[in-house]
C-alpha cells in the first residue's frame, strides 16, 4: 500500500474509520493501476495545473458551474453531461461504502475527458468561452477530488 494514496484519502478530512480508510485506499490503488485510472490521473494533473496557473494569473477561482448555453463544441457538451451524471453517483457510492463502484463510475469520465483535451482549446481568445472551459476543468478536478485528493499522489 502506497503512503501517497493513504494521504490522498486522509487529506479529504472526512475519514476517521481505519477499516473504511483502507478499503478506500484499496479501491483507489486498483483504480490508479488501471488504464482508465492512470489516464484520468494524468488528466487531473493537467486540469489542476491549468487551473492553478490561470486562477493565479486572473486572481480568481473558476469553481462555479459552467454555462451550458456557451458550449460550442460537442466535446464540451459531452464532458459536461458526463460530469452532471457521474459526480453525484460517485458521492452516493462513497457514502454507501461502495468504493469500487465509485471508481467504476469515475472510469466513465475517461473518454469524454480525453476527447475534451484532444479537441478543445481551453485558453481561447473568447473570454466567456475560456472562462466556461476553465469551469469545466474545475468540474474534472472536483469529480476526481471527491474520491481522493489526487494532488497527493506521487509520480
Amino acid at each position: 500500500m502506497k503512503y501517497d494514496q493513504i494521504n490522498a484519502i486522509f487529506a479529504l478530512g472526512d475519514e476517521d474509520d481505519l477499516v473504511r480508510l483502507l478499503a478506500r485506499v484499496d479501491a483507489l490503488s486498483a483504480f490508479l493501476a488501471s488504464d482508465d485510472g492512470g489516464n484520468l490521473l494524468t488528466a487531473y494533473r493537467r486540469a489542476a495545473n491549468i487551473l492553478r496557473i490561470e486562477e493565479k494569473k486572473d486572481g480568481r477561482r473558476y469553481d462555479s458551474p459552467p454555462e451550458a448555453d456557451l458550449f460550442v463544441q460537442e466535446e464540451e457538451k459531452l464532458l459536461h453531461e458526463r460530469l452532471q451524471v457521474d459526480t453525484p453517483l460517485t458521492g452516493v457510492a462513497i457514502a454507501a461504502d461502495r468504493f469500487d463502484d465509485a471508481m467504476s463510475v469515475l472510469a466513465k469520465l475517461r473518454k469524454p475527458v480525453d476527447a475534451f483535451f484532444d479537441e478543445v482549446t481551453v485558453n481561447c481568445d473568447e473570454p466567456r468561452l475560456r472562462e466556461n472551459r476553465l469551469k469545466l476543468l474545475n468540474g474534472i478536478r472536483g469529480a476526481l477530488d471527491a474520491v481522493a485528493d489526487l494532488s497527493q499522489i506521487e509520480g
